[in-house]
């Protein structure tokens, strides 16, 4: 399956699960909370052109990292900024490896 043809099957599931294409579906928030939108940009997407070239513990850190530094203003503040410097010392360990 294309990227293009993947990227449309997951739109439509996700509409359905929102309740968008006539079902009864999820409230929003459930599948799309608004801590993971800013600037009409999805973190998710985000993470995936963050990630190309990655693999393993490296994509793991960096997608963590943008993660809790995307959405501490809107979910957990401090506790998130933390998060997300744990997993900075970590990639740093293992780049330094």
């Amino acid at each position: 399956m294309s990227s293009t043809a993947c990227d449309d099957q997951w739109n439509e599931e996700r509409a359905d699960a929102i309740g968008q294409n006539g079902g009864e579906g999820l409230h929003y928030d459930a599948i799309n909370p608004s801590h993971y939108r800013q600037g009409g940009v999805e973190c998710i997407d985000a993470l995936d052109a963050a990630t190309i070239g990655k693999a393993g513990i490296e994509a793991v850190c960096t997608a963590n990292i943008i993660k809790y530094l995307w959405r501490y203003e809107s979910k957990n503040g401090v506790e998130d900024v933390r998060k997300a410097r744990w997993y900075l010392d970590r990639l740093l360990r293992e780049l330094e490896q």
